[in-house]
């Protein structure tokens, strides 16, 4: 089911997100919803707290290269990394990449994150896992993780475009 997108500067997305604490059946169905609204809305990631619901849990989708137009085949459900109660173990270098966010439709900016990280998370059935990564899933685990902290990636920004974002993002809300 595609659920709704809470929007910025919704007061939903400054809160920190609860741990998961039971992984059933309300889980896995939310878990599918997020990779169906992710779908939906070309995306690449999206936390729970995006959809509504205040809970440490976020899923990654990268595209594969493929001659097809159907986002289900450049991002197949199974593909879908599905990230619960991540911890940040470790993190080193640094590196920009021109992010965007489901939350704040329409804008894109350049981003400072960390080159390399590890994090120890739990899947659906809440096994335990460890990833390591240097590349684009690094960066898009960051920002997800961030929603988990109450924290959208503008907040990343310098002081001077943050406030040339937050004017022209009230402007283009008021036109809506």
């Amino acid at each position: 089911m595609i659920r709704d997108i809470v929007i910025y500067p919704d007061k939903r997305l400054k809160e920190p997100s609860a741990p998961v604490e039971r992984f059933d059946e309300e889980l896995h169905t939310l878990l599918d919803d997020m990779y169906d609204t992710m779908i939906a809305k070309n995306g690449v990631g999206l936390a729970a707290i995006q959809v509504g619901v205040p809970l440490r849990a976020l899923i990654i989708n990268v595209p594969v290269e493929t001659d097809s137009e159907d986002p289900h085949k450049q991002q197949p459900k199974e593909n879908t990394l599905e990230v619960i109660n991540p911890v940040l173990l470790e993190a080193e270098g640094t590196t920009r990449y021109q992010e965007g966010c489901l939350s704040i439709p329409g804008f894109f900016e350049e981003v400072e994150r960390y080159k390399r990280i590890v994090v120890e998370y739990q899947d659906r059935y809440g096994k335990r896992y460890i990833l390591e990564d240097d590349d684009f899933l690094a960066i898009a685990l960051q920002h997800e993780m961030d929603h988990l902290e109450g924290k959208v990636f503008v907040e990343k920004l310098s002081i001077l475009k943050r406030k040339k974002f937050e004017k022209e993002w009230k402007k283009r809300l008021r036109g809506r």
